[in-house]
């Protein structure tokens, strides 16, 4: 890494990320979302900042469905701005279901997504699937070493069909229940242009139902 010199043509970017999904009740859950993007490997030239939060409703624990809000500034690279040169104000909703084969956890995410981008408005369509592999204990638990493994692909409502493709590889940690680390690699394939991402995602998911 340190070998590498990066530029404005760099095509390795980080990604840092917290995601949380806090129970409030049997049925209902918070979904909240932090994600600081950077345009080098170096987290000090921001490319986009990313917000989510929504609400959660669980049908059984292997499947739930989503409805909430983002907000997404970006930024030019070593953009001079303090203030985002894009704004994207986003409504998303999403169903995501699970189910195991063998070893394996696999995770189905449908995500649908209103996009006001500059006051300009998208339709979006995205498809994630997502492998969890255990490979230390038979499934993941608290001290489990594990791979996440994912590909998704979004589509644009109207003029170009394609809109991007991710291919994620990653090696995570379960600490405990409720929180867990994936350090990995993110490639993102947008029509002739490819960047990769060094990610480093945090999950925390404390309860907040009363005991």
């Amino acid at each position: 890494m340190p070998a590498l010199s990066f530029s404005q043509e760099d095509r390795v970017g980080n990604w840092l990320m917290y995601f949380g999904m806090n129970k409030v009740s049997e049925k209902f859950s918070i979904h909240t979302e932090v994600q600081y993007r950077n345009h080098t490997i170096a987290p000090v030239n921001v490319e986009q900042l990313l917000l989510r939060g929504g609400l959660n409703f669980h049908f059984s624990s292997t499947a739930f469905t989503s409805a909430g809000y983002a907000y997404i500034a970006g930024y030019q690279y070593e953009s001079p701005q303090l203030n985002p040169e894009v704004e994207e104000h986003r409504l998303w909703q999403q169903f995501v279901t699970t189910n195991n084969i063998g070893r394996v956890k696999l995770e189905h995410r449908y995500r649908l997504e209103q996009r006001w981008v500059n006051k300009h408005y998208r339709n979006r369509f995205r498809y994630r699937l997502m492998l969890f592999i255990p490979l230390n204990k038979p499934q993941i638990e608290k001290g489990c070493l594990f791979l996440g493994l994912y590909d998704e692909v979004f589509i644009n409502g109207k003029n170009n069909f394609f809109d991007r493709n991710r291919l994620y590889g990653a090696l995570g940690y379960q600490f405990s229940k409720s929180m867990s680390i994936q350090v990995g690699w993110l490639s993102q394939q947008q029509s002739s242009f490819r960047k990769n991402y060094l990610q480093i995602g945090l999950t925390l998911n404390p309860d907040f139902r009363k005991k």
